[in-house]
């Protein structure tokens, strides 16, 4: 018979999806630390914790595969107890049970007070703002709403993470101050929607004195939005973003479609003319805004016109980012009634098509660039070059900075003066200038 190992235990946590996700893991490691735990993010550990991501069909294989992987280390004797938690759990918790028993216990999204107690841990709720952050040092998200009132018939946000529920202002705040006492320059607010932002706590779309409040917190030099909507957008916010430096000239917004057809049957509460009349706004009172978007294809019902239209809008449009996915048929979705009768390969050739025209919108963009100088944050060194970004991108996913690392040195979270001297559709080359770091 094997005698227990009398090593400390070491509590790994997986993280997979987004980035409200990154947010929760790191919630769940600081409640940890607190705790007296031993706790590392994506390394060797004997008690392993996954936090899964359930939203589409991509990403749930991705889970599922994940946690088949640790069940093996488990049956292999390298793992002593595995958990999994996160949105998959929270929406598929009696099938996984049912066939992945290995895992020792399976938690929701809002049973974190449970899964501490598992892990010998009890729940601080003294711990505002207390994190251990995964991102780099200098930018981190800020999560400051949990939930969706949305009624979007094609996602499964609201069945995995519930009802909009707004984190008060002065809670937000603490986090904020805490973080850039840890050298946090960049908070990159995320919900699953900012512009619904505390209408459930304050009774009024509330993100613009959220965004006052944020500004005055010493040591944050940036503030960017994620994940807005175009229906009851806040035009306050825009205001705000015009006069305060700190809030970065970037929104990302999520529009999904173009045809009317479409939007309805998506429950999108907007048209086409709603949705151009509002971009047109953004660009006229921020005029040097950058607007990240992301599209749909494949939607039951979409036709060679209905794609061709949101194709020629794409065009016309000239969005700085934008990122394109297919339809997944998502169970217990209002859309799942509908008949998924667009061919996947037919929708990918869609998606393609799409990041085909954005990339040549997104090269002709980035010429423009060339000669021109940027203020820019040093996030990373990687080979022969540091990596950075202007106001104007978004971490993983938008533009980066490539400076080569042989004609001067920088230290990461640094904010320095880029002029770029050269361009691709997704890159930007430059050189740091002579005058003084902000």
């Amino acid at each position: 018979m094997r005698t227990k190992s009398l090593k400390k235990n070491k509590i790994n946590v997986v993280t997979l999806g987004c980035s409200k996700n990154v947010y929760d893991s790191e919630v769940l490691m600081g409640q940890l630390k607190a705790n007296g735990k031993d706790v590392v993010h994506e390394e060797e550990g004997n008690i392993v914790v996954i936090n899964t991501c359930g939203f589409i069909n991509n990403a749930k294989e991705e889970s599922v595969n994940t946690i088949l992987e640790y069940v093996n280390k488990k049956q292999k004797g390298k793992v002593d107890k595995l958990y999994v938690t996160g949105c998959l759990s929270e929406r598929y918790k009696p099938d996984l049970q049912k066939e992945i028993p290995d895992v020792d216990q399976y938690f929701g999204t809002t049973e974190l007070p449970s899964l501490l107690k598992v892990l010998g841990s009890d729940y601080k709720h003294e711990l505002i703002g207390e994190r251990l952050t995964t991102t780099p040092k200098n930018y981190a998200f800020l999560k400051i709403a949990e939930g969706c009132d949305r009624p979007c018939s094609f996602c499964a946000i609201p069945i995995m993470r519930g009802k909009h529920r707004s984190t008060p202002i002065e809670d937000i705040v603490i986090e904020a101050e805490k973080l850039a006492t840890n050298g946090v320059k960049e908070l990159i607010l995320i919900a699953q929607d900012l512009t619904y932002y505390g209408l459930d706590i304050y009774k009024k779309r509330n993100l613009a004195e959220l965004l006052q409040a944020l500004v005055k917190v010493e040591g944050i030099e940036w503030i960017r939005l994620h994940y807005a909507f175009p229906t009851g957008f806040p035009m306050d916010v825009l205001e705000v973003m015009k006069n305060e430096p700190k809030i970065c000239n970037y929104i990302d917004i999520p529009l999904q479609h173009i045809s009317d057809e479409l939007l309805k049957s998506m429950r999108r509460g907007t048209t086409k003319d709603k949705t151009t009349k509002l971009l047109k706004e953004f660009r006229e009172t921020v005029p040097d805004m950058t607007i990240r978007t992301t599209l749909i294809v494949g939607y039951p019902g979409e036709t060679e016109e209905h794609f061709h239209e949101l194709k020629e809008w794409v065009a016309a449009m000239r969005f700085e980012r934008l990122g394109c996915f297919t339809y997944s048929h998502e169970e217990n979705t209002h859309a799942y009634n509908l008949v998924d009768d667009v061919p996947e390969d037919v929708k990918q050739e869609r998606a393609n098509a799409i990041m085909e025209l954005q990339s040549q919108i997104s090269w002709e963009l980035n010429q423009e660039k060339i000669g021109k100088t940027f203020k820019v944050v040093i996030d990373r060194k990687e080979g022969d070059y540091f990596i950075g970004r202007t106001e104007f991108d978004s971490p993983d996913v938008d533009n980066e900075v490539l400076i080569y690392t042989t004609k001067t040195y920088l230290k990461t979270g640094e904010f320095t003066f880029v002029k770029i001297t050269d361009a691709t559709d997704f890159d930007l080359y430059g050189e740091v200038i002579n005058f003084e770091y902000v």
